[in-house]
């Protein structure tokens, strides 16, 4: 068992651990037992009842939140030509094709997300184990890879996130900052759940959404009535 602070002893006391609240009530006990310095992450665990070992329910995809994340995303777009001045003028952070690879070779990563149009990912491709073991290579199902450059990178901007089954069968996706109104985090919780829910597997038997969860950084969980959304 992790061993925690006298901070967080005390702050789990605000949350019953054999509970189940409602969102708009979990959400507002998170931030109330969240007493870090900084303004921390309000994370959601959602368990999801899909065999994780099988291609075939492997349940990942992307989802613009409506209140955004809270945290500011830095976009590197690998292009050509007319896409190059199409990405700096839609507010890419960083521009480039060959320039930008070998500097990632390098061990360059000051940036969040990667955009690349389908004509670069050969050249992409020789960053796969770099890119791929952080979680930022450009995938034509997280919208990564396209052509509308400018359209990527205004969902990006916007608040999209990705989200992907781990191991364990669950998904994991931040839902913006302790700083947000209560509201604001629901509304970004419940566009995750429906996003969710529109992924299912037609594979998948039984109760899809088995438990909910939310957190802030450094704070306990609340356990989120998961009923509500089947």
């Amino acid at each position: 068992m992790a061993k925690h602070g006298k901070k967080y002893a005390e702050s789990a006391k605000l949350i019953d651990r054999d509970a189940t609240y409602e969102s708009l009530e979990a959400i507002t006990l998170v931030k109330k037992a969240a007493t870090a310095k900084f303004d921390e992450t309000v994370e959601a665990a959602v368990r999801l009842g899909v065999d994780p070992r099988k291609q075939d329910q492997a349940v990942r995809g992307v989802v613009v939140l409506p209140h955004g994340t809270g945290k500011t995303q830095r976009v590197l777009v690998f292009a050509k030509g007319d896409k190059l001045k199409e990405a700096e003028a839609a507010g890419a952070d960083y521009v480039g094709d060959a320039d930008l690879i070998a500097k990632i070779q390098q061990g360059w990563f000051e940036f969040d997300v990667c955009v690349a149009t389908p004509d670069m990912m050969s050249e992409v491709g020789k960053l796969g184990r770099i890119l791929g073991g952080k979680g930022l290579m450009p995938n034509p199902k997280a919208g990564t890879v396209t052509n509308d450059v400018a359209k990527a990178i205004a969902e990006i901007k916007a608040g999209k996130i990705e989200y992907r089954l781990d191991k364990q069968g669950q998904i994991h996706a931040p839902i913006g900052k302790v700083s947000f109104d209560s509201e604001k985090l629901d509304e970004n919780l419940k566009a995750l759940i429906d996003a969710l829910s529109r992924a299912k597997p037609a594979s998948s038997k039984g109760i899809y959404l088995k438990n909910i969860s939310i957190s802030s950084t450094m704070g306990p969980g609340a356990r989120v009535n998961a009923s509500v959304y089947r």
